[in-house]
Order: C-alpha cells, then structure tokens, then sequence
C-alpha cells in the first residue's frame, strides 16, 4: 500500500508487524528462519549499527583509546552472524526472550519502538529503543539500535 493513500491505523498495523517480526528474529532458535526473516527485514546492503551498553563505550572512551564505540553488521551474512551470536549469548544461553514494547511509532520511513529482555521469571533485564529506517520497499536499510538500560 502507497504511503500517499494509507491510513493512520493501517500505518501503525503495518508498523507493529515489522516491529513483531524483528524481535522475533531475535527469538528465533532456526538458522534456517532466521535467514529467512534477514532476507524478507532487510535490504541486501541493510544494516544494525548498535550503540554497545555504557560499560563499553567509557572502554572506548578512556585516555589513550579516544574511541567511538559503535558495532556494525552490514549485508545479510554479517546480520545472521549476529543474530547467531546473539540468540546464542541471550536466549540460548541465559534464557532470556525479547518482545517489544506496545509503543511502536512510525513518521515517513522510520518506525521506532522499545524492546525488552526478559528472564525466564518474567523480570526485565534490558530495555532498547529501534529506529529502523525504511527503504522505499518497506524493508529496513538501517536499524539503530539503543541499549538503554
């Protein structure tokens, strides 16, 4: 559907879905889907640039390293090898599983939302906030991911 003759509520249904979908990226135990849901997500030349938690930017930051600590995945081979590593780190290993948050938004070609991780009791462990800016296809060409807590 053109952006020119959509609806707010069509709009914000189509948001949430390419929200539901993303974080379920982040669940999903399958190489197989999850390559999968990479190639249907993102752009071929897509990417997840992820501001790293604080501990590891003061890291960068310190005397003598001066550095920007930023993580970059670009093109599909590198954004399933993250999404390995993290499945394997977080969900895998820890327990945890990521939803969103009933807060998704989208002006033009960028939808933004929180996510959470939560621990097999039910208690949140981590909070992040997306912008995923759009191609003119609907798939992400950009995804800015914020660890925020």
């Amino acid at each position: 559907m053109s952006e020119a003759i959509a609806t707010p509520e069509t709009r914000t249904r189509e948001a949430e879905h390419l929200a539901d979908r993303h974080v379920a990226l982040w669940n999903e135990a399958d190489p197989e889907r999850r390559r999968r849901l990479i190639a249907e997500l993102w752009t071929e030349d897509g990417s997840q640039i992820l501001q790293p938690p604080q501990e590891m930017r003061e890291i960068a930051a310190s005397p003598g390293l001066g550095l920007a600590a930023t993580l970059e995945a670009r093109g599909h081979a590198e954004l399933e090898a993250r999404a390995a590593t993290s499945y394997e780190r977080w969900v895998g290993s820890d327990g945890l599983s990521f939803r969103r948050r009933d807060d998704v938004d989208r002006l033009h070609d960028v939808v933004k939302f929180h996510w959470e991780a939560v621990s097999p009791d039910g208690e949140v462990t981590a909070v992040g906030l997306d912008f995923l800016i759009l191609a003119s296809d609907g798939r992400i060409r950009r995804d800015y991911t914020f660890i925020e807590s």
